[in-house]
């Protein structure tokens, strides 16, 4: 059972994390064999979601839109700013804390070794914005991996000089962790319990 279309819809789907080669055989199988209708729709709307969905134009989180729905909810407090590491921490942040500002999304974390610096972060555009808004508090929800730590001080020191309350999740977040593998409790309870930086 070999064919060069067969062979790339399988590497096809090894783009997707912790996928290998068999989980990546069986999918492909699996939407031939029992699931064409919803493999055709997961191509449709993969293919128009990698054209249409684009970063906003103020926090960097996905979104249809110019603005995301956080970004033009009036409701939220402009002069409070969270820094995560990912889209996913958004979502997880709004389920677990009742966070009522605003984010701010780095799509990454430092690591020289893959090409992840300053410019790449975004971090020119946080701190303008940090600046433009007269943020309050900035809270810093990187992960506690030594990347994590080492972004957050980053832009803690960039900061120094600003007139501005820099607060870190607290603990309760395991060391080298992400926000992803914490359960809803413990990400608010170290989120409401954050600590000075």
């Amino acid at each position: 059972m070999s064919s060069d279309l067969l062979n790339a819809l399988i590497d096809s789907f090894r783009v997707l994390p912790s996928v290998g080669p068999r989980s990546a055989r069986r999918m492909a199988l699996h939407l031939l064999q029992s699931n064409r209708k919803g493999g055709l729709n997961l191509a449709e709307v993969l293919s128009k979601s990698m054209v249409h969905i684009k970063n906003c134009q103020s926090c960097r989180n996905f979104t249809e839109q110019e603005l995301c729905s956080v970004c033009c909810d009036s409701a939220r407090n402009p002069l409070k700013l969270c820094v995560v590491e990912n889209p996913a921490d958004v979502d997880l942040l709004e389920l677990a804390s009742g966070f009522d500002g605003r984010y701010f999304v780095l799509m990454g974390r430092l690591s020289p070794l893959d090409g992840m610096g300053p410019i790449e972060l975004g971090l020119d555009k946080l701190f303008e914005q940090i600046r433009i808004n007269g943020v309050k508090e900035l809270i810093l929800a990187t992960g506690t991996s030594v990347e994590g730590d080492a972004t957050a001080q980053y832009i803690t020191d960039q900061l120094v000089n600003d007139d501005i309350e820099i607060t870190r999740l607290a603990s309760g977040i395991p060391a080298g962790g992400d926000l992803e593998a914490i359960s809803g409790n413990t990400l608010k309870n170290a989120f409401n319990n954050r600590q000075p930086v």
